[in-house]
């Protein structure tokens, strides 16, 4: 039998899915935690079945490669590929764990986040409400499918999610171990729907589905950015990307300066949040750049790229057995790395380093180490940035760093929402008027002839 169109496959998923958003939309905050929790144990209860699904989608890239394994860069590239897909038991207790991290929570649905009394009595409220369908399109591991559904049900939406190929039967196992869970806990309403077919047309057409799709989320590399940016008819609440700038001062604590970038760019390097640039004031480049770029280079394997003033300056030193580095191209500047590669320049002060940012956006996150109040406090007025960081590591621009409990993503829009993409992101809000017959000034009454015609008829 045919498959059916991606276009309309898609389209009657979101038209279906409607009605279940409206009912999701109601659920108490006890049935949702009490549907997490009975997730997170049926997932740790399922463990061997996840696994042993796990298994059938390596086994299936390993096949995918079969030609080709006497090449030894392709057999480098696929134990990379095996070690990314391939989880372990310690995988799923992480999933499970976050779970129940969202369960405990506080509800944002149903939040006042605002109140006041109007001259005439009426009580006016702002109060939070969920989104409705949300479609969440991820090329990452399948922690990132078990959070994304958490997040989208503890708020009230319905997660339209499509996973990367490479996890097809792990996707499958999943779901049906936590349908399983929701069942038991008596949630009725469908809270999610996650798209079995492979297909890149169906990606295309949720990306382009305007009218039945309330948001778009996307978590992926720079081609599925590519292709959302350019084909979205949907709003897109974040898509992780954007780069991330430290900034250096003249005044700081150089040890902890140090520490700083070290954590932003190795602790991992292939994150969204890690970092991209690093802009150092010229009057501690000298003292401050030669035993960083040595550690970064020679410890932790990070390829530097470097300004004409940073090759200058290290190539002045190489004398002292400091690594020769790369020269910085203008396309650095502008890349997000998502790897083991930084770019370094050397800057005239504060001015310059907010102009470059300014100048290489959008920004994801951007951190400036510095011991003046002044340079601190002017740098997160003036930087654009998803989130702004004084003396502290870029990696901590998360959900679990700013102590939302989790997120779903990482915001650069000016629209909605900047910055880790928790719950209350996941909501937006509605006005709530409480009367006693109040009316809007001036009032429509009869003409005074008509008027005095309806008495006399009376």
């Amino acid at each position: 039998m045919p498959e059916v169109p991606a276009k309309l496959y898609v389209e009657k998923l979101l038209k279906e899915s409607r009605s279940d958003a409206r009912r999701l939309a109601l659920v108490s905050a006890a049935v949702k935690d009490s549907a997490l929790r009975a997730m997170a144990d049926e997932l740790e209860a399922d463990e061997q079945a996840i696994l042993a699904a796990n298994e059938r989608d390596v086994d299936a890239l390993g096949a995918s490669y079969e030609g080709d394994v006497g090449k030894d860069r392709m057999k480098d590239r696929m134990k990379e590929l095996v070690a990314r897909v391939r989880l372990t038991a310690e995988s799923i207790k992480e999933m499970a764990d976050r779970l129940r991290v969202v369960a405990d929570l506080p509800d944002p649905v149903g939040a006042v986040t605002g109140r006041w009394e109007r001259p005439d009595g009426l009580q006016v409220e702002r109060v939070r409400v969920p989104i409705g369908v949300i479609g969440v399109i991820s090329e990452m591991t399948p922690l990132v499918t078990v959070e994304s559904i958490a997040l989208c049900l503890k708020s009230g939406n319905l997660c339209v999610f499509r996973g990367a190929p490479e996890w097809k039967e792990t996707h499958r196992a999943l779901e049906t171990a936590l349908r399983r869970a929701v069942e038991r806990s008596g949630l009725a309403a469908g809270p999610w729907i996650v798209i079995d077919r492979p297909d890149k047309e169906i990606a295309l057409e949720l990306i382009r589905s305007g009218k039945n799709l309330d948001a778009l989320i996307t978590r992926g590399g720079m081609g599925l950015r590519k292709v959302v940016m350019e084909q979205a008819k949907v709003p897109v609440l974040c898509h992780d990307g954007g780069l991330t700038h430290l900034y250096v001062d003249g005044e700081v604590d150089l040890p902890l300066a140090q520490n700083v970038v070290i954590n932003s760019k190795v602790q991992r390097a292939a994150a969204a949040n890690s970092l991209d640039t690093l802009l150092v004031e010229q009057i501690v480049g000298r003292q401050f750049l030669p035993p960083l770029i040595n550690r970064l280079l020679e410890q932790f394997k990070v390829e530097v790229r470097g300004c004409p003033k940073t090759i200058a300056l290290m190539g002045q030193m190489a004398m002292t057995g400091h690594t020769a580095i790369v020269p910085a191209t203008d396309a650095d500047w502008r890349t997000q790395f998502l790897g083991p590669i930084l770019a370094v320049k050397m800057v005239e002060g504060l001015d310059e380093a907010i102009a470059h940012i300014a100048g290489h956006g959008p920004c994801l996150t951007a951190v400036i180490a510095t011991d003046r109040y002044e340079s601190a406090m002017r740098f997160a007025r003036e930087v654009d940035a998803g989130a702004v960081l004084v003396n502290a590591s870029s990696r901590l621009n998360a959900g679990d760093g700013f102590g939302l409990g989790a997120d779903i993503g990482l915001g650069t829009a000016r629209l909605h929402a900047k910055g880790p993409i928790g719950l209350e992101q996941l909501t937006c809000e509605k006005y709530v008027a409480f009367g006693t017959g109040q009316l809007r000034a001036p009032h429509p009454v009869p003409d005074t002839y008509f008027d005095a015609i309806m008495l006399k008829r009376a």
